[in-house]
């Protein structure tokens, strides 16, 4: 299984909205997969190429370099602090990354899927450099929206030109941009109609708001620039194109390309060059790219397209790349937007939650959870503090906390150790047989990365085994010693369970239930953050995320729990956050009523 996940921009802290997106949907379906026993690749970095980099070190008196590994850096901590599962969370400006990059153009070019055109392009005024054009907005030609951007319009979906728009204006400093004229490279999109078209005929079981969505933007498909007057990205592998300063690919171009180029990378600091194979060559494997909405045009269309022309398959044909036939996307699993007070989380407009903040006081399960369970995975969702004291308190505290505490706790009171069952009755092995049939129940969701319906399973064990202990009361069975470790037993051994089923979900408390059911070693593997030598860039050092996952006990069955096995007097899982919160919000995220 290779889970791709979208590339956050390295020009700023991540919130919240961007991990519900990219982040927590895709390590949970990777740590499920691992469970199940599938050799799984889970690679990203951050997008560091592109005017917004530039316009970002402007702001900071710094330069685009200096601006991408300061960002970067943050980046990687906020994901680590979440416990995200990367095998390799690398960066765009590797040297590893320059070379793939090249090479993919390379083969497009050589079938002949990329052309040269003379265009008009934006320059601002008062800077005479080059504006990409998202950071050209105006009205839409076609449909009149107010907001379309240069590139392409997110109220009626067409791609557009940014000299197309009506009134356009910088959006980085409102001043008219000046068009020019100027040489670039494009991708014949139009040489892939039939071949995505017939592709997206059989994937009949994506997520219909990306299905959808991308079969729509097959019939006015226009070609695409894949360079730009920039000095600062990949440059262009070509006699006359090379050695221009002012000559980078666009950063859309090669962002896309790092899904490939980290498997690269990863393959080779693992000590088998070509380990990538495995992912990328293989028919048997499967790929699953994560990200949010406003990504789908890249990575349901534009990526499948470069692909395809790199393995000489789209409408023209053509000759495999150097890397042979490279595997196509399996699923687009995309989700909707996380919003704030209704709207699209926006630092400009101070409705933004960051990850670090969070993080620091109420830890990253709690945050894992709620996006789990309460997320965008299907329609837009608003995060409010109210929602998340709520199921912070009633559903992790409350009923899952509750369980493991009062279990736990009972047992080493009473025994001093997992007890050992006499003689149960039909409730106890309906409990359990409840239990077991979970995992294939919520296994199945995973798999289609139905996130809220595989928690909720989960959960429907949880609240069973609380029924359970309330009826069967075994606090009142001290004279009946035999029927008490019986139903202590088998409340822990759902609480086993329950911990192995919501360990995607809940991968730092699940540790601390393993550790407090007797268990030692490493249940749920953490990643680490290192800093490395880049491969080819002499004197840089890169921080990368990668771990050691192959070593983890966790596995998706039930696992019968050792009679005997001493018991300590455990601690709370999940701390109860005062009500207050939920109408106040923190200091730092206050709730803002308009």
């Amino acid at each position: 299984m290779l889970t791709a996940v979208a590339w956050p921009y390295a020009n700023g802290p991540r919130h919240i909205g961007h991990v519900s997106g990219f982040g927590v949907p895709s390590d949970v379906f990777s740590r499920y997969q691992r469970m199940a026993g599938n050799r799984v690749l889970m690679v990203s970095g951050t997008d560091e190429h592109g005017t917004p980099i530039t316009v970002q070190a402007d702001n900071e008196n710094s330069t685009p370099q200096e601006t991408a590994d300061k960002y970067t850096r943050q980046i990687g901590n906020d994901l680590q602090g979440l416990g995200l599962s990367y095998d390799l969370f690398t960066r765009t400006s590797t040297g590893n990354h320059a070379e793939v990059t090249q090479q993919i153009f390379l083969a497009l070019h050589r079938n002949g899927y990329v052309v040269p055109k003379t265009t008009r392009g934006a320059i601002s005024p008062s800077t005479g450099r080059t504006l990409p054009d998202r950071y050209v907005e105006g009205t839409c030609p076609i449909c009149g929206y107010d907001g379309a951007r240069g590139d392409q319009c997110d109220n009626c979906g067409n791609q557009l030109d940014a000299a197309e728009l009506i009134n356009p204006k910088s959006r980085i400093n409102g001043e008219t941009p000046k068009f020019v004229e100027t040489e670039h490279y494009f991708l014949d999109l139009p040489a892939f109609t039939k071949t995505l078209g017939d592709w997206l005929g059989t994937k009949t079981d994506w997520r219909p708001n990306v299905l959808n969505f991308t079969k729509n933007l097959i019939d006015d498909m226009r070609p695409r620039p894949i360079t730009r007057d920039l000095d600062w990205g990949v440059k262009i592998p070509l006699d006359g194109w090379r050695d221009q300063p002012l000559k980078r690919f666009y950063v859309w171009f090669d962002a896309v390309i790092g899904y490939f180029s980290a498997s690269v990378e990863w393959a080779r600091r693992s000590g088998n060059p070509d380990a990538w194979q495995e992912w990328w060559n293989n028919a048997d494997a499967r790929s699953y790219y994560f990200m949010g909405k406003d990504n789908i045009t890249f990575h349901a269309q534009i990526w499948p397209a470069l692909l395809f022309g790199h393995n000489g398959e789209g409408d023209k044909g053509g000759e495999p790349g150097k890397y042979g036939r490279l595997h196509l996307p399996d699923e687009i699993v995309s989700s909707e937007f996380l919003t704030m007070s209704g709207s699209k989380f926006s630092t400009s407009r101070g409705r933004v939650i960051y990850v670090e903040d969070f993080l620091r006081d109420f830890g990253p399960d709690t945050l894992r959870y709620f996006i789990s369970v309460a997320g965008p995975e299907t329609q837009d969702t608003d995060f409010t503090w109210d929602e998340f004291v709520r199921r912070t308190n009633f559903e992790l505290a409350n009923e899952w906390g509750n369980l493991v505490n009062r279990s736990i706790s009972m047992a080493h009171k009473n025994v001093g150790a997992i007890p050992r069952p006499e003689a149960p009755t039909a409730a106890d092995e309906e409990l359990k047989a409840l239990s077991r049939k979970a995992f294939d129940t919520a296994g199945a969701h995973l798999a289609r990365s139905r996130f809220k319906l595989a928690a909720g399973e989960a959960m429907k064990v949880v609240t069973a085994a609380n029924k359970y202990l309330s009826d069967q009361e075994p606090w009142k069975l001290k004279d009946d010693p035999a029927r008490r470790d019986t139903v202590l037993h088998t409340a822990l051994q759902v609480v086993s369970d329950a911990n192995t089923l919501l360990t995607p979900f809940l991968p730092h408390s699940a540790q601390k239930v393993h550790e407090a059911l007797g268990g030692t070693g490493v249940w749920a593997a953490q990643p680490e953050l290192k800093e490395v030598d880049d491969l080819d860039i002499d004197g840089r050092v890169n921080p990368i995320l990668t771990g050691d996952y192959a070593a983890e006990q966790a596995r998706w069955e039930s696992k019968p729990i050792e009679v005997g096995k001493p018991l300590e007097k455990p601690s709370p899982l999940f701390t109860k956050l005062d009500p207050a919160l939920g109408e106040t919000g923190p200091e730092w995220a206050p709730i803002i009523k308009e």
